[in-house]
């Protein structure tokens, strides 16, 4: 991701040593208070206006916490260095913002698959901002931020920002899910699935949204679907091409098994002797093992007390 943020080298020190001047100013106005009240007047007002100009400086960061420092108008880099400073000049603009990853759980949208079935898909995801300066300047996030009164708070911010997230997440989403079919049923054979590919079409949903985060300077850290059905107009037709090809699947490995058993039956008898069989008598014998076998009813054995050629 091409980056436009730098790191901010303005004058900055330990926002102690600005509580310390702050102390200094309070001491000199006590002091001219008691030795010289004649001036009190001219001193107090300039001592207080020192004290609100320092106070002005001061800026706390936590972890995962930046701060976009702009000058009249004018970006002069992101303050990300933990801790408590006080910046030299009291005329920086400090906007806030979160670098902390954040979770999208998005609900299931209804797209049509490759092959134009209309199917239901969701995905959860986890992002967050790596680029501070087009985060807050390339995308419209502080007007999006802002409270009712106008003043943008760190969470209308922030929440513009998942507003954006959810959007994109929604476009990319209907992108990746239109150039795959939903499963093998649909689509060519060794053709990558919706149902069967979960790893590349992860990877593939990641580097969408990716592709279109970037713009804001966010990160797609982890995407997957989390919901993957039919639409409800065609489940019932698909649950039931399901069933049959279930069904097909089993009778073909039923089939399978009772004419190995048959063979093996044959090959007994011939081999042991124990009954010599012509093959219009073999065909008799096979079908009626066949019947036995792939039947879904017990079978109802008929004796027969004659001899065999009767």
């Amino acid at each position: 991701m091409e980056t436009k943020e730098f790191e901010f080298k303005g004058a900055k020190v330990s926002g102690f040593i600005g509580l310390l001047m702050i102390l200094v100013y309070v001491g000199i106005i006590a002091l001219t208070s008691k030795y010289c009240p004649s001036i009190l007047g001219y001193v107090a007002p300039i001592m207080v206006l020192c004290m609100i100009l320092t106070m002005c400086g001061f800026v706390q960061l936590e972890p995962n916490v930046a701060r976009a420092m702009v000058f009249f108008g004018k970006y002069k880099g992101t303050l990300r260095e933990n801790g408590f400073w006080w910046i030299i000049n009291p005329f920086f603009t400090k906007k806030k913002i979160s670098l902390r990853a954040r979770n999208l759980n998005a609900e299931a949208i209804k797209v049509n698959d490759k092959s134009g079935n209309p199917i239901m898909i969701g995905l959860v995801m986890v992002w967050k901002i790596k680029d501070v300066y087009k985060a807050l300047f390339e995308i419209d996030s502080q007007t999006m931020g802002q409270t009712p009164g106008g003043v943008s708070s760190l969470n209308s911010t922030m929440r513009a920002f998942e507003n954006f997230v959810a959007v994109q997440s929604d476009a990319a989403l209907r992108q990746v899910a239109g150039r795959y079919n939903y499963d093998e049923n649909s689509a060519p054979d060794g053709m990558v699935t919706l149902r069967s590919g979960a790893d590349e079409i992860n990877e593939a949903l990641k580097q969408t949204l990716n592709e279109r985060l970037a713009i804001a300077g966010i990160e797609a850290v982890e995407a997957r679907i989390n919901y993957l059905a039919y639409a409800p107009e065609i489940a019932a037709v698909m649950l039931r091409r399901q069933q049959a090809d279930a069904i097909i699947a089993a009778r073909e490995k039923i089939v399978e098994g009772a004419v190995s058993m048959v063979k093996m039956a044959l090959d007994n008898l011939k081999k042991d002797g124990v009954v010599d069989l012509d093959e219009e008598r073999k065909a008799a014998m096979v079908s009626n093992l066949l019947v036995v076998l792939c039947g879904d009813e017990p079978a109802s054995p008929v004796v027969n007390a004659g001899t065999l050629y009767n």
